[in-house]
């Protein structure tokens, strides 16, 4: 029952053709709408410019969308909207939305481009306006940016009720009114990327143990079987691996362990150094020994954001055939109390051979990543980026504005930040200073405790200082997404609930990637 539910909920959220749809069935009888965008003129208060799709659409009816506009109430401001019904005998609602200034671009003090994230905000918000009219069937002004308007579309209408008996009305969107359609196509499915990790992170923990979270995406990756091996390492050879580290999270819970190793080979020549992406796939995380308190536990069914945004910009990045070779790795378990789960102040060996204290089982994430980390090396990646929700003290410095990242490497910083600045998903650059280190390395018992020194004081530097133990390469970054796990009402173009974030930066970086020389 739960693979059934969770197909089901996997077909719903991804599509590839232009006409994307978030249901399984298709209404024949479909109510039609219409999203169009208005733009504030440049020093004209209160007056609106037309987008090209609006003003075509206003030519075939004589002006009368420019003359309701105007008497309807004062100019669209950003991010606002307003309906008209009857207007257009194929759209009986048409949804017009407030784009701001047409000549915004990107912002140094925002680090985004502030037009594209109008835009994202403005159609998710018609999308949704026409959704709780029941409309099922939307055509988008592309606004000047399809890919950013088919963002906005997709994210916006995403709302997970799949286990609920009264659902939300199924929207499917096309493009209106643009030649772009290569453009729509990709924002669709980068979108349809992020909505795959926040089906994953939502879900709850009994539907996505580590088993169903590999079987999942193994089924999303297999119309990419070209190019994509999916290896599901069971505990026998976690074990065989002596990821020692690893298995002391994994055995106070009844589950399997699982490591999911994904290879796409995308670039035209198959020796291309791969990019290496790692995941924390912690899909249930009660603390352990060391038992978190009980309110908002439920919410760590998603502490396997890294591991559902690494696999879901994989599925995404082969969706797109984007010429890069890349490697995943997941390592999935729960972190349970039991009879025989690790203790405070257990020590365990890495699968490099240090040692590490463990005074904290509920600082888990850094350990499971250190073995995966130190397996990955193998495979000479040209890069590495670890993802994981790896602290409460990264939500506290940064909160959900940007993903925090630590990085050893400036031009992996760089590649990250103008990926950040396209797709409107933000990260910033935290420090790795050997202050921190000294606070990991400086244990009683062992070669590393996995707390620092100071218990709280820096905890998103001294997870970032414990993982650069089990790294050599020259270009490493870690990804703290801690803070981006979850959305109250911070990004418009999310409704509340798990972020899936920051998935489309991490594919907007290997598209880069694959284009850099």
């Amino acid at each position: 029952m739960t693979m059934l539910l969770l197909r089901r909920a996997v077909q719903a959220a991804v599509r590839t053709n232009h006409c994307r749809s978030f249901s399984a069935s298709q209404t024949l009888n479909r109510r039609k709408g219409l999203v169009l965008g208005v733009f504030e003129k440049e020093g004209e208060e209160g007056s609106l410019h037309l987008t090209e799709a609006a003003a075509g659409f206003d030519q075939a009816l004589s002006g009368k969308l420019s003359e309701l506009l105007k008497i309807s109430g004062p100019a669209l401001k950003k991010g606002k909207s307003r309906i008209f019904y009857g207007i257009h005998e194929d759209f009986p609602c048409v949804a017009v939305v407030g784009l701001g200034k047409s000549k915004a671009g990107v912002c140094g003090a925002e680090n985004w481009d502030t037009n594209k994230e109008n835009i994202r905000q403005a159609v998710s918000a018609g999308c949704r306006l026409l959704q709780d009219l029941e409309v099922n069937h939307v055509e988008v002004d592309g606004c000047g940016d399809t890919q950013s308007a088919a963002e906005g579309a997709v994210l916006g209408l995403f709302h997970y009720d799949e286990l609920k008996s009264k659902k939300k009305t199924k929207v499917t969107t096309q493009l209106h009114g643009s030649a772009d359609l290569a453009g729509w196509e990709r924002g669709a499915v980068y979108a349809e990327g992020q909505n795959l990790a926040r089906l994953l992170m939502e879900a709850p923990a009994n539907h996505i143990t580590p088993t169903a979270f590999a079987n999942t995406i193994e089924e999303k990756l297999a119309p990419h079987a070209e190019r994509v091996t999916v290896n599901k390492r069971s505990q026998a050879w976690i074990e065989e691996q002596q990821m020692g580290a690893f298995l002391s999270v994994s055995k106070g819970s009844e589950e399997p362990p699982v490591f999911l190793e994904l290879h796409y080979n995308g670039a035209p020549h198959s020796k291309q150094a791969p990019l290496l992406l790692v995941g924390k796939g912690i899909t249930f995380d009660s603390g352990g020994i060391s038992l978190k308190p009980s309110p908002s536990m439920d919410a760590m069914r998603a502490d396997m954001g890294g591991a559902a945004t690494v696999c879901a910009s994989i599925v995404t990045a082969a969706a797109l055939k984007l010429p890069v070779n890349i490697i995943g790795l997941a390592p999935l378990c729960e972190n349970m109390p039991s009879g025989k789960a690790t203790k405070p102040g257990d020590v365990v060996t890495a699968k490099n051979g240090k040692t590490i204290q463990v005074d904290n089982t509920d600082a888990e994430g850094r350990l499971i990543l250190a073995d995966a980390l130190c397996y990955g090396h193998t495979f000479s990646p040209r890069a590495i980026v670890n993802v994981a929700t790896l602290t409460g003290a990264m939500d506290v410095a940064l909160g959900s504005a940007a993903t925090g990242v630590f990085t050893n490497s400036d031009w992996l910083w760089e590649q990250l930040h103008k990926a950040s600045v396209v797709t409107g998903d933000r990260v910033w650059r935290m420090p790795l200073f050997q202050h921190y280190t000294r606070q990991v390395t400086d244990s009683q018992l062992a070669d590393l405790n996995n707390i620092g020194k100071y218990s709280r004081s820096g905890g998103a530097c001294t997870a970032a200082a414990f993982l650069r133990e089990f790294v050599t390469a020259p270009h490493w970054a870690h990804l703290d997404i801690a803070g981006v796990m979850s959305n109250k009402d911070e990004i418009p173009y999310l409704r509340k609930g798990m972020s899936g974030r920051p998935t489309r930066t991490l594919v907007e970086f290997a598209s880069g990637l694959a284009h850099h020389s």
